[in-house]
C-alpha cells in the first residue's frame, strides 16, 4: 500500500485564508488600505516575512490586493464593481434599465431584508441605526437637504440591511451595485415626490417599519415591508411615467 507525503501547510497559506476571509465576509473593502506590514503581523501574531509571502501571492496569483510602491497594500478597486463606469451611464439613462432595476431590488434587498431580521447582531443593528438616523435627519431637513444627499444616505440603509444579512453572495452583489443604487434612488426621489404629495410621508413610514421589522427580528414582516416599498416605488413612477406620456401627446396634438 503506497501513503501520499503529507504536506506541511505554510503559515502564508493561513494568513492568506485570513485575508479573503475578510475581503468575503466585506471586513476588508475594495479601494481599502491594509494596516502596514508592522501593525497587521502584530495583530495576526505572525513575522513580517510570512505576511509579506501571504500578500504576494494574493497581489501576483489572485489579483485581490494591488502593492503601490511606497503606497502600501489596498485591496483591488474592481471587486467592488460590478459595472463599469460607461455601462452605469447607459443604465442611468434608460428608462427600461431603471424599471429592470426596481426588478432586481424587488427581489434582492427582500431577501437581504428577511436574513438580517435572522441573522443580525449587535454590532450589525448598531450600524444600521448609524444609517437609519442619517436617513432621518435628510428627511427633517426638507427645505435644505440636496437630492444626492438622500439618494446617498437611503442606499447606504440598504447596503447596511446587505451586511446584516451575513449572506457574502447578497452583499457583495449590492456592493457591486452602490453606484448605480444611488443615482436610481437620486433619479426616483424627484419624479417621485413631484409625483405625490404624500411620498415623502410614505418613504419615512416605510423605512421606518423596515428598521423596526428588522432590529426586532421579525424576518417574514421586514420582507414583506421591503417587498411593499419597492412595491410602491415601482407605483409612483409609472404613474409618473404615464402622466409625462400624456402631457407629451397633448403638447404634439397642439402644434399641429
Amino acid at each position: 500500500m503506497v501513503f501520499d507525503q503529507v504536506r506541511q501547510r505554510r503559515l502564508s497559506d493561513d494568513i492568506v485564508d485570513r485575508l479573503e476571509a475578510m475581503i468575503l465576509e466585506g471586513t476588508l473593502t475594495s479601494g481599502q488600505r491594509l494596516p502596514a506590514e508592522r501593525a497587521l503581523a502584530e495583530q495576526f501574531g505572525v513575522s513580517r516575512p510570512s505576511l509579506r509571502e501571504a500578500i504576494q501571492k494574493l497581489v501576483v496569483a489572485k489579483g485581490l490586493l494591488v502593492s503601490r510602491q511606497g503606497g502600501g497594500n489596498f485591496v483591488a478597486e474592481s471587486l467592488g464593481s460590478t459595472f463599469s463606469d460607461p455601462l452605469l451611464q447607459l443604465l442611468e439613462h434608460s428608462p427600461e434599465a431603471q424599471r429592470d432595476l426596481l426588478e432586481f431590488r424587488h427581489t434582492l434587498e427582500a431577501s437581504c431584508a428577511y436574513y438580517a431580521a435572522q441573522r443580525a447582531t449587535e454590532p450589525d443593528r448598531a450600524r444600521l441605526k448609524a444609517a437609519f438616523d442619517t436617513l432621518q435627519d435628510c428627511y427633517a431637513r426638507v427645505d435644505e437637504v440636496t437630492r444626492a444627499e438622500e439618494g446617498a444616505a437611503d442606499a447606504r440603509f440598504h447596503l447596511a440591511i446587505a451586511e446584516a444579512s451575513h449572506n457574502a453572495v447578497l452583499l457583495h452583489t449590492i456592493r457591486g451595485l452602490f453606484d448605480l443604487l444611488k443615482r436610481n434612488v437620486v433619479t426616483n426621489i424627484g419624479g417621485m415626490y413631484q409625483q405625490r404629495t404624500e411620498t415623502r410621508d410614505m418613504l419615512i413610514s416605510q423605512h421606518r417599519e423596515l428598521y423596526l421589522a428588522i432590529v426586532e427580528g421579525r424576518a417574514e414582516e421586514a420582507r414583506e415591508v421591503s417587498s411593499r416599498h419597492i412595491l410602491y416605488v415601482q407605483e409612483v413612477l409609472e404613474e409618473a411615467h404615464e402622466e409625462a406620456q400624456r402631457v407629451a401627446r397633448a403638447e404634439r396634438r397642439s402644434g399641429r
